[in-house]
């Protein structure tokens, strides 16, 4: 997937899940979560089912820097958390294709910029 790209199509339309690793704000370490995903015009995003309190949220919160891996690839990737009132469009559209894809999209989108793919 190519940053920036405006497209429709999905390069990952039969994986479920990604695996989010954020720096943990407290300790330092490294957090992984497996997590569900959706992707929009070469972002993907992840819907955050506590909001807020989720302790991911609040590690990306605290530095946006993030390592995405999904479908045997691992990325360098930049977050940002959705907000409803500036990203009102993006934030609702981003619910919708996760209730298509899952069946449930009530949580607080939160949007992920691949950057650099990274060699294992």
């Amino acid at each position: 997937m190519a940053t920036g790209n405006k497209k429709t199509t999905t390069d990952y339309p039969n994986e479920q899940f990604l695996y989010l690793t954020t720096t943990g704000r407290k300790t330092g370490l490294p957090r992984e979560i497996e997590i569900w995903f959706v992707e929009r015009e070469g972002c993907l995003y992840v819907l955050a089912e506590h909001g807020y309190e989720a302790k991911w949220v609040q590690n990306v919160i605290a530095n946006f820097s993030v390592t995405i891996r999904v479908s045997g690839k691992r990325w360098n990737a930049v977050g940002r958390i959705l907000d409803s009132t500036h990203d009102a469009d993006l934030y609702l559209e981003v619910q919708a294709l996760a209730r298509n894809k899952y069946g449930w999209g009530a949580g607080l989108p939160v949007e992920f910029r691949l950057q650099e793919q990274l060699q294992d």
